[in-house]
């Protein structure tokens, strides 16, 4: 697994291979991590990548041949055909599906931007796709760029420390996660729920399940909508609900 990532900013994204997770799968070798910065394809003796809009306007716009030649070199060195992905706010929402897709792949080619955004013409002529992580706005596109790598990391083999965990991440069955609870088991806020204490592992299962599909009916009603629930699903479901009505 390789991740190349275009960037005004290297040092910056350097660091999501530095900690955690992804620091440890980076240190196993599980994945590399390579950072471009367009100035230093620049030819301008400022080493300048952007400049005014067209047709006016605040703010400046990235400029096409900086990144070209930046994005020529990081295919050169990667010899495969990576998709090519800008962050942005105006891509298709990134979840967690696509995470798992893009782990089950040699990897990607990430652009990060700054100012007002791209030139549309590097978009439409050297771009696979646009990946957004929410509706909203960030300063640039580096934090996206480290959440995406984070994200398809964490999901390559051998990077948890059980693999299970994985498997029980919120959204990873379209879901969120269940709650988590640790020593001591009486606090004065609460006591722990006692089918965790009672080592039944079929009920705690259950019990877990139920809780999952509760909580994300709560909290994420548009993730429920779109699952086909079974049978036991939606019974669980039906108990969360007159429980918590009762």
């Amino acid at each position: 697994m390789r991740i190349d990532v275009l960037t005004l900013f290297p040092e910056f994204v350097s660091t999501v291979a530095e900690y955690g997770i992804t620091g440890r799968a980076a240190s196993n070798k599980l994945f590399e991590l390579h950072t471009w910065n367009p100035r230093d394809e620049a030819q301008n003796r400022h080493n300048s990548v952007d400049d005014r809009a067209y047709g006016g306007g605040p703010g400046m716009v990235m400029q096409i041949e900086p990144l070209r030649r930046s994005l020529k070199a990081v295919r050169a060195a990667r010899d495969d055909n990576a998709p090519v992905i800008v962050l942005s706010p105006q891509g298709e929402r990134f979840d967690q599906a696509y995470a798992r897709r893009l782990a089950a792949g040699s990897g990607a080619i990430l652009i990060s931007g700054r100012y007002e955004g791209f030139d549309e013409r590097f978009i439409q002529s050297e771009v696979d796709l646009e990946l957004s992580v929410g509706d909203y706005v960030l300063s640039g596109g580096e934090l996206p760029a480290m959440v995406v790598i984070d994200a398809i990391a964490r999901l390559l083999p051998g990077a948890l420390g059980d693999a299970e965990s994985a498997v029980q991440d919120s959204f990873t069955a379209g879901l969120l996660d269940h709650p988590q609870y640790t020593r001591p088991e009486q606090d004065k806020s609460g006591q722990v729920p006692e089918v965790l204490l009672s080592g039944d592992h079929a009920a705690i299962d259950r019990w877990r399940l139920k809780q999952a599909l509760g909580r994300t009916w709560l909290r994420r009603p548009d993730l429920v909508e779109n699952l086909e629930l079974n049978t036991e699903k939606q019974q669980l479901l039906k108990e969360f609900l007159d429980e918590l009505r009762a």
